[in-house]
Formats: structure tokens, C-alpha cells, sequence
């Protein structure tokens, strides 16, 4: 097969999984209302306890799936973790405790490599001017993907209960069985790297590829935008609520638009932009739109403005696979995979760290007796955080001119 058919193999393996993660949103707080016999609160509590717990073992495995993956291959660490997804979604589609939820979603937190390891194919496959437009790709084909799984899981729900994680797991098997037919592996003897443990957790991991010049900085602005960017889901349903006065519906829709928007610009925008401005100059684009946008949520006082807004922040959304590609650029061969590992990690810890604070952040300013009434207050904060990872981008060495005397 060659690496043109891999192209389009890999970005439809990378939407099938973000349908199958979107699939179950919808009828998480049922399955776990069904399984404890609790109240709504309590079930919301379980959520939290199962979101935090799947981030936390992303966090602590990234790293060592990406040290596998340039040890064996690619191709054997994504084929093993679709294998594990579809186990633990028939897990979660058979569980009757609430204890075999959360071992469910524990394990497949371990699994989840599919996105960095698609990525670092995607790094083996292509050139280095190329890989910010593919990069792009991805994450257009996982925003589509996150979009429609919300939908099509609703619609399963009017099935059972269950039928959203029976879907999951088909899904996850289709795409495990089209990967093994068709997808090679990219991972020749000359880029080979023995697999060590002490470069398989995070802390080895992120040590020995910030020894890299230049990638402590860009790795410091990836887990900053990082965490900047998770203010949207850690707060939006919460913060529409109390700004506009959405019900559920719209607050759906909001997001749907979010992903739709966010899907095309990745898909159409991220490659023109990077051959215009080259890779740095498209990501402080980027960061100077999140900036704006994260501001103007902070004070935002209509709904059809925020909606607007969210076009903006979609196209704000470039500045990850920019900072990918000059990440992949500053990498050698052979530590493709460890980079994309350190890279999940860090957007993992970002996603134990950012709702923890943007939902402190958002009761401590909507709270009766509140020194502001700000439900916005959130945003500001994260686009501080995106004012930091700005400076600190525009701070990396400009490369040295040539002497005319010389």
C-alpha cells in the first residue's frame, strides 16, 4: 500500500475513534445513575471521578506507548489500543457497578494512543514542510468526528441506555480492522529506537525531549495554550447558562458549531496559513486570535455574539499544529513517537489541571456575595495564560543573519 492510501486510512481511523468517544457523552450521567441507584449530583460526582481518571492515565502512559511505537512500530501500538478500546466499551456496555466503570475507563485511558500515534505516522510519512497541514488534518478529522458522536450517541439512546457503548465498540473494531488490512508500518531499522524505561514515563520522557534545543520553550507554550484552551469545556455549559440563559439544546448547538467550525479550519485554513507565514509566524497568529477571542468572552453579553466569537476561536485553533511541526522539526527520526507521547501527556495534564481551575475561577465570580459578577472570568485568565505562551514563543532565538563583510 502506499503512504497516498495511508493518508485518508489514518484520518478516518482518527474520526472513527472521536465518533466512538462522543458516542457515549450523551447517556454517561444514565449509565451511572443506573449503576449506583444515586442522585444527579452524585452521578455528576462519578463523572468527574471518570473523566479525571482516564486524563490521569493518559498522562502517566502517553509517554510509553510513544517509546513503544518507536520501538516496534506504529502500526502494532494503534492496532493494540483500538483492540483495547473495543474491550473496554463492551466493559462499560456490560457493567453493572459503578467500580467496573471506572476500571473501564482507567484502562482505556492507558489505550488511548491512537491520536499520537497517528500523528507520528503522519511524521514518519511526510516531509518536514508538510507536516503542519497534515497535522491540521488530524485534528480536523477528530473535530468532525467529536461533532457527529454526540448526535449519532443520542440517537442510540432512544434504543437503550447501552446501545451508544455497543456502537463505540463496533466502531472501534471497524476501525481496528480496516487499520490491519490496509496501514503499513513506518518504522524502519534506520529510525528504530531501543524502547527504555527511564524515557517511558512523563517525567523521563518530557527530560529527555527537552534536552532537544529549542523544544523546552515550544513545550512550555504547548502545555500553556493547553491548558488555556481547555476553559472551553471545563466551563462553557456552565458559563452559558449563567451568561445567556441557554438551555441544554442551545448549549449543544454552541458546541456543535464550535466543532464544525473548528473542523473546517483545520482542515481548509491550517496549510495555506503555515505556507504563508511559515510554521512560527502562523502559530503567533494563532495565539494573538486566541488572545482576542478569550478576552472578549470574559465580557461577552449576548449569545449571537458568543456564537460569533466561537467562528474566531475556531480558526484560533491553529496554532496547535504549528507548534506540532516545529516540535516534529526540532525532533530527530527516531523520537517522533516519544515527542507525540510527551505531547499527549502534557494536553492530559491539562485536562486533570483546567477544570479544577477554570470551574474555581467561574464559582468564585458567580458565587452570592461575589466581589464581581463575572461568569466570563475564566476566559480572562486563560487568555493570560495565552499572553504568556505568546512572549514566551516570540522569545525562541531568531536564526542568525549572514555577515555582507564576510
Amino acid at each position: 500500500m502506499t503512504h497516498r492510501l495511508a493518508v485518508p486510512v489514518i484520518l478516518s481511523t482518527v474520526a472513527l475513534d472521536a465518533i466512538g468517544v462522543g458516542l457515549i457523552f450523551p447517556v454517561m450521567p444514565d449509565l451511572i445513575l443506573s449503576v449506583t441507584g444515586g442522585t444527579l449530583a452524585g452521578a455528576a460526582l462519578w463523572g468527574g471521578v471518570l473523566s479525571t481518571g482516564f486524563a490521569v492515565m493518559q498522562f502517566l502512559f502517553g509517554p510509553a506507548l510513544g517509546a513503544l511505537s518507536d520501538r516496534w512500530g506504529r502500526r502494532p501500538v494503534l492496532l493494540g489500543s483500538l483492540a483495547v478500546l473495543a474491550a473496554g466499551y463492551v466493559l462499560m456496555a456490560l457493567a453493572m457497578t459503578i467500580w467496573l466503570l471506572l476500571v473501564s475507563r482507567l484502562v482505556a485511558g492507558i489505550a488511548s494512543a491512537t491520536h499520537a500515534t497517528a500523528t507520528a505516522f503522519l511524521a514518519d510519512i511526510s516531509a518536514p514542510e508538510d507536516r503542519g497541514r497534515r497535522f491540521g488534518l488530524v485534528g480536523a478529522a477528530f473535530g468532525f468526528g467529536f461533532v457527529a458522536g454526540p448526535a449519532i450517541g443520542g440517537l442510540l439512546a432512544g434504543v437503550d441506555t447501552r446501545a451508544p457503548f455497543w456502537g463505540a465498540a463496533l466502531l472501534a473494531l471497524v476501525n481496528l480492522t480496516v487499520a490491519a488490512l490496509v496501514l503499513p508500518e513506518t518504522v524502519t531499522e534506520r529510525i528504530r529506537r531501543p524502547f527504555s524505561l527511564t524515557r517511558a514515563n512523563p517525567v523521563g520522557a518530557l527530560a529527555a525531549v527537552s534536552r532537544l534545543p529549542g523544544l523546552a520553550r515550544l513545550l512550555t507554550v504547548f502545555a500553556l495554550l493547553a491548558v488555556a484552551m481547555n476553559v472551553y469545556p471545563s466551563i462553557w455549559p456552565y458559563f452559558g447558562t449563567a451568561r445567556f440563559g441557554w438551555d441544554a439544546p442551545m448549549i449543544g448547538a454552541s458546541l456543535a458549531v464550535y466543532g464544525v467550525c473548528f473542523g473546517i479550519a483545520q482542515a481548509t485554513l491550517v496549510g495555506p496559513l503555515i505556507a504563508r507565514f511559515g510554521e512560527a509566524g502562523a502559530a503567533t497568529l494563532g495565539l494573538c486570535l486566541g488572545i482576542a477571542t478569550l478576552t472578549a468572552f470574559g465580557f461577552v453579553a449576548q449569545g449571537w455574539l458568543a456564537l460569533a466569537l466561537t467562528v474566531i476561536a475556531a480558526v484560533g485553533g491553529l496554532t496547535t499544529p504549528a507548534l506540532q511541526a516545529l516540535a516534529s522539526r526540532a525532533t530527530p527520526e527516531d523520537a517522533q513517537g516519544e515527542l507525540q507521547g510527551v505531547l499527549a501527556s502534557l494536553n492530559a495534564l491539562a485536562m486533570i489541571v483546567a477544570p479544577l481551575v477554570m470551574t474555581a475561577v467561574f464559582a468564585a465570580f458567580t458565587a452570592p456575595g461575589a466581589v464581581a459578577y463575572l461568569p466570563g472570568a475564566p476566559f480572562l485568565l486563560a487568555a493570560g495564560l495565552a499572553v504568556l505562551a505568546l512572549a514566551l514563543h516570540l522569545a525562541r532565538p531568531r536564526p542568525a543573519m549572514p555577515d555582507p563583510l564576510t
